[in-house]
């Protein structure tokens, strides 16, 4: 990982957790696996802890590493930086995308909630009118009771935004073709397919990996299928929308949304998004960040400890759900 990202990671109390569960040198940090200068260390590693801008492990990476048996990362996906070199060595490997998803998911309850009682249109009145305006006027019918949110993926943050969502008066819905019947009863959802969903749903949150089945799975025809006045949240990746065919929708009026990702990743500065009224746009802060970042640190020292107490990962990453997770 880089430097920084050690820095932003680990506070002293997990350095120190660190160091009572490995054998490492905490001021030691690669960023370049064939940097001579710690080749040694590497040629001793048993265990890799990644972060954020770790470089891939490919099969020339791995050959400085003989003893190496196991890759925690401190962040979420490992797509980055575990190639097929390392499921062939029969490297294990674990993340701390649970931990990840956690603030993911609050962010867009947060967002489910503002979004149901129509905090955006409201805002926007009171900061163009700025004097009284009547809040039944201006939210019409909104509100969050026995609203309907569309679920789009049972991803981690998927789940907990289920799961998060169950104290409120709402009907959850999800969208997701490898959830059977047994594990929606078990995540208490009723599924739908993602037609019925946008038409049904007041707030569609999207928690899909990005794959090529995925790519506009909101296109223009699925937001057309939106009802008037429902909300589009988006804090998985840019290329599940159709950032062309959406920004048509918002501009018109018909459709808002809360966009934590978009695509190109950063919009141009002549895009309409950043000043629309019915839109929230945030540069990609749904995941953790300040203080949250330790949870994470903390989440991969915990499973280097079952590592050395010769226990199984909480939380393991397997090559075959790689295939369809982000």
């Amino acid at each position: 990982m880089a430097p920084e990202v050690r820095d932003a990671l680990f506070d002293d109390e997990t350095l120190n957790l660190l160091t009572q569960v490995a054998d490492t040198d905490p001021a030691l940090v690669v960023t370049d696996f064939h940097d001579p200068a710690v080749a040694p260390a590497l040629a001793g590693a048993e265990a890799l802890l990644t972060g954020w801008e770790c470089p891939p492990l490919d099969a020339r990476a791995l050959e400085l590493m003989p003893r190496l048996r196991t890759v925690v990362h401190a962040a979420g996906s490992v797509k980055h930086h575990i190639t097929d070199a390392c499921w062939q060595r029969g490297i294990t490997v674990a993340s701390a995308a649970g931990a990840n998803a956690v603030p993911v998911a609050e962010y867009t309850v947060a967002m489910v909630l503002l979004a149901g009682k129509g905090v955006l249109p409201a805002a926007a009145a009171y900061r163009a009118k700025r004097t009284w305006i009547s809040p039944i006027d201006t939210i019409g019918r909104g509100g969050n009771y026995r609203r309907t949110v569309g679920v789009v993926g049972a991803s981690r943050i998927g789940r907990r935004v289920i799961e998060l969502l169950r104290p409120y008066d709402l009907e959850v819905l999800l969208y997701d073709p490898y959830v059977d019947a047994e594990q929606a009863a078990a995540l208490r959802v009723r599924t739908v397919d993602l037609d019925v969903l946008a038409r049904s749903s007041d707030v569609v949150t999207i928690h899909a990996p990005q794959l090529p089945d995925t790519h506009h799975l909101f296109d223009a025809q699925q937001l057309r299928r939106m009802p008037d006045g429902a909300t589009l949240i988006n804090t998985a990746r840019g290329s599940l929308v159709d950032t062309e065919a959406l920004t048509a929708e918002l501009v018109s009026g018909r459709l808002n949304a809360v966009l934590d990702v978009t695509q190109p990743e950063v919009l141009p500065a002549s895009s309409p998004l950043y000043e629309l009224p019915n839109v929230l746009l945030t540069p990609h802060v749904a995941g953790s960040l300040g203080n949250e970042l330790t949870r994470m640190a903390r989440a991969a020292v915990d499973e280097l400890a079952r590592y050395a107490a010769g226990l199984p990962f909480a939380d393991p990453v397997r090559p075959d759900a790689l295939a369809r997770s982000a």
